[in-house]
């Protein structure tokens, strides 16, 4: 009788482990619902951008930028990191920032200059692209020192995105309409993609978990101040933002430097 009670136990538990194996927690699935969106913003932009709405076009890029620093570390919060994620991710910044951005300054500045506007674009996907690959390669390091991980390898591909567009955010602005200059949005363009495939360190917050205690106040003022100025005056704050990035280059490589020699 009591094997009998047993047995009918331990099937019972078979059962509810195969009824358990055949479910998928919500929780793993949306930091890649937060990745497709940002996909989805990025394919839009491009029918803005063809519609001739370029302000709108650049702010469904810039949106999918903020998702895109948000997904990944939405995914470790939710422990919900996965190879999929992870090739999803690497197609999605693809798409919306090797191919979207510079369609859209194509098609807002570009085509009077004709095949070499073109062979610009295309030089600067392929860049994204190369970028990319050696990138989700570098992941793959077993024995990558620790410190490396506060630093990118290159010009990441969603600030690439960024800076590629800053004549855009200068023209709206109304600080320089530089589509009556192609030649330097064409040197922009090149640029931006050449610092993306270079071996430039530039500063990665995805190594930043813990911050000192006095810094947490200027800090939380500092992101509010940030939004506050991007709400109310967008196009100034993304010239800004732009600028400063170019500026702390050299910044970001000294203290590469010094942590190398340390």
């Amino acid at each position: 009788m009591a094997e009998s009670k047993d047995k009918k136990a331990t099937r019972r538990q078979r059962v509810t482990e195969s009824l358990t194996s055949r479910q998928f927690p919500i929780r793993r699935i949306i930091p890649n619902m937060v990745t497709l969106l940002a996909l989805c913003l990025g394919l839009t932009a491009v029918r803005q951008a063809l519609e001739g709405r370029f302000e709108l076009a650049v702010m469904c890029i810039v949106i999918a930028g903020f998702l895109d620093a948000f997904d990944g570390r939405l995914a470790r919060l939710l422990k919900a990191e996965s190879p999929l994620g992870a090739q999803l991710d690497s197609l999605t910044d693809f798409v919306n920032f090797g191919i979207a951005p510079v369609l859209v300054v194509y098609l807002w500045a570009l085509q009077s200059t004709g095949r070499i506007g073109w062979a610009v674009i295309l030089v600067y996907s392929v860049c994204c692209a190369l970028r990319l690959a050696r990138f989700n390669v570098d992941m793959e390091e077993a024995d990558r020192p620790a410190w490396k991980t506060k630093f990118f390898i290159g010009v990441p591909s969603p600030s690439a995105g960024g800076l590629v567009m800053l004549p855009i955010y200068l023209y709206v602005a109304d600080i320089v309409n530089l589509a009556d200059y192609p030649a330097i949005i064409l040197a922009n363009t090149i640029i931006v993609g050449l610092l993306m495939v270079s071996t430039f360190p530039t500063f990665s917050g995805k190594g930043l978990t813990h911050i000192r205690r006095d810094l947490v106040l200027p800090l939380m003022l500092f992101i509010g101040f940030t939004a506050v100025m991007l709400f109310t005056f967008p196009w100034f704050t993304l010239t800004a933002m732009s600028a400063a990035y170019y500026l702390f280059l050299p910044i970001s490589a000294y203290a590469y430097w010094r942590l190398k020699q340390a």
